[in-house]
């Protein structure tokens, strides 16, 4: 079964989406599964924003106060949480994440785009890494088992995998998708959201017969 995922990292619900699939999967040791990562935007006019935090920015984008923000963001890190995900949105460094977005590209043309996906995904809510620093992004590839001097090239020339990113997210606008994760099953079933782990293994049970 092939599984398609779209997603971005700066989704916290991709991440938590993502621990819920890898657990249905585990339901289905005999089964054989192929993933395939696509690129999203939630929001592609995002700009670094310097000495502001997670909470300030959502609270200005929304329309809200800051304290509502922080219990938003808690409620999230709950559900994280039980998930087995710990996130620390304190420590959130707001970025675009286009070139983080071509480099799962490059990652996913190594066989490699689970990998990226997930350090990313870990830099970003846990780790507080900033992802507007290319020696960070090629720390991180690097990780994830990519060539430090192609990760290095995907930064300096914007236009690297730059198709492949706009491919996905005109795809993704063809078949509706309002929002991520946004999970299709051999082209056949879709599971829209962080939906529960039951949900995930009714789709793939019913995908398999």
């Amino acid at each position: 079964m092939k599984i398609e995922i779209w997603s971005d990292i700066m989704c916290p619900f991709c991440y938590i989406g993502k621990r819920q699939l890898e657990t249905a999967l585990a339901e289905f040791p005999n089964s054989e599964f192929e993933i395939e990562w696509k690129s999203f935007q939630l929001d592609p006019t995002i700009t670094p924003q310097s000495g502001k935090d997670v909470y300030t920015f959502l609270a200005e984008r929304k329309g809200i106060s800051v304290e509502q923000s922080i219990e938003m963001h808690k409620g999230v890190t709950e559900r994280a949480k039980s998930v087995g995900l710990d996130y620390h949105f304190e420590k959130a460094i707001i970025s675009n994440s286009l070139t983080s977005h071509r480099i799962i590209q490059l990652a996913k043309a190594k066989k490699l785009g689970d990998e990226m996906e997930e350090i990313f995904f870990k830099a970003y809510f846990t780790e507080g890494r900033d992802l507007n620093d290319p020696e960070t992004l090629i720390e991180l590839a690097v990780k994830a088992g990519l060539d430090s001097n192609d990760v290095k090239e995907v930064i300096e020339n914007e236009n690297l995998y730059l198709n492949n990113v706009h491919s996905d997210i005109h795809e993704a606008n063809e078949i509706g998708v309002q929002g991520v994760p946004f999970f299709v099953f051999d082209r056949k079933y879709a599971v829209s959201g962080a939906q529960p782990v039951e949900a995930f293994v009714q789709t793939i049970t019913e995908g398999l017969k």
